[in-house]
């Protein structure tokens, strides 16, 4: 996969909403804002100012003029160019193409579970589940209330963290059922390492040991 000469997410964020019209970087940042582009990628407003410069630096935006408001600084107006247009489209192609591994923090937790009891494991995916619950009942009655003013293609995302949201719970909820109901595999033994205050080096060493004897 080639290296994009400019590939910050927020690049991708200011080409899908300059292609409008020309815009200058407040009015880029206020539309990003009120779509909620915020929510769908992981934006640093700080990184603003520097991405416009580095794609009208690399050719995806030109400037076409400014303009000035009372005591305001002058506003650089950009809008995109044919190379912008082709870089967006292409880079669009690639991320709804190509999978590619994403660090989640809960997938973090999970690789480490073994360090806590399992008593506390199970308060903690209780604690998920519910924070997981309001944030599935918000997104559903924000998608309801679009739905009626906006086409479907214009939320396919938040249709896709609905689904995201909802699998993570039903398998938070599969797991912490079998924690709590006692027929998650070795539950016995992740427990008496615990009561027994074992390091978690330790814990690795008699995975590892459990291993070699299967």
């Amino acid at each position: 996969m080639k290296k994009r000469k400019v590939d910050n997410l927020l690049a991708l964020a200011v080409l899908s909403v300059i292609i409008e019209r020309p815009m200058h970087r407040y009015e880029i940042a206020q539309t990003l804002r009120e779509r909620g582009k915020d929510h769908d990628m992981a934006i640093k407003w700080g990184s603003l100012y520097t991405v416009v410069q580095n794609m009208a630096k690399v050719g995806f935006l030109e400037v076409v003029g400014s303009e000035r408001e009372g005591a305001r600084p002058e506003r650089v107006i950009y809008r995109i160019t044919d190379a912008g247009r082709a870089e967006m489209a292409d880079w669009t192609r690639e991320l709804l193409s190509t999978p590619e591994p994403e660090h989640h923090r809960f997938v973090a937790g999970l690789s480490i579970l073994a360090v806590l009891p399992p008593a506390e494991v199970v308060e903690l995916l209780g604690t998920r589940l519910e924070a997981l619950e309001r944030t599935i009942a918000t997104v559903r009655r924000e998608l309801g209330e679009l739905a009626g003013t906006l086409p479907r293609l214009f939320i396919i995302e938040s249709e896709f963290g609905l689904a995201m949201l909802e699998a993570e719970a039903a398998w938070t909820r599969s797991l912490r059922a079998e924690l709590t109901e006692g027929t998650f595999p070795g539950l016995a033994q992740w427990r008496e390492w615990h009561e027994r205050g074992m390091l978690p080096s330790d814990v690795d060493e008699m995975v590892e040991r459990g291993m070699a004897e299967n």
